[in-house]
């Protein structure tokens, strides 16, 4: 019984996956996401911001689904929004979570990245 207990308690430990869907409305690239954002989960997320090769990029990554993130989605966020500004585009975050807003503002990045209630305002000018 306690072998059944253990086997449980390492498949609960294992970290929750991350999923980007990748669409796009009037020319604006939109990321939703689903699950958590920490550095195990990174790398899709950190493919679909990255915009190199594409003239004045416009993204925008819903966060109505994430249930976490770490300073990892925070880092990948600065640095998309450094390309893109470069490149004469934008990244815009839509609907984050309580508990995401929340660290975003802690943060800082609210200041510096703009955080829209909803999907439709961060499509919106």
């Amino acid at each position: 019984m306690a072998e059944q207990e253990m086997a449980g308690t390492g498949q609960a430990a294992q970290p929750t996956r991350l999923t980007v869907v990748s669409t796009a409305t009037d020319s604006i690239r939109v990321l939703t996401l689903a699950g958590e954002i920490d550095y195990d989960t990174s790398p899709p997320l950190r493919q679909a911001l990255d915009a190199s090769g594409t003239r004045r990029p416009r993204i925008v990554v819903d966060l109505s689904r994430v249930t976490f993130m770490d300073s990892t989605g925070i880092n990948l966020f600065i640095a998309a929004h450094r390309s893109l500004t470069q490149a004469d585009g934008w990244i815009r975050l839509a609907a984050p979570t309580e508990a995401v807003m929340r660290l975003l503002q802690i943060v800082g990045v609210d200041a510096v990245i703009d955080c829209r209630e909803t999907l439709r305002e961060a499509l919106g000018p």
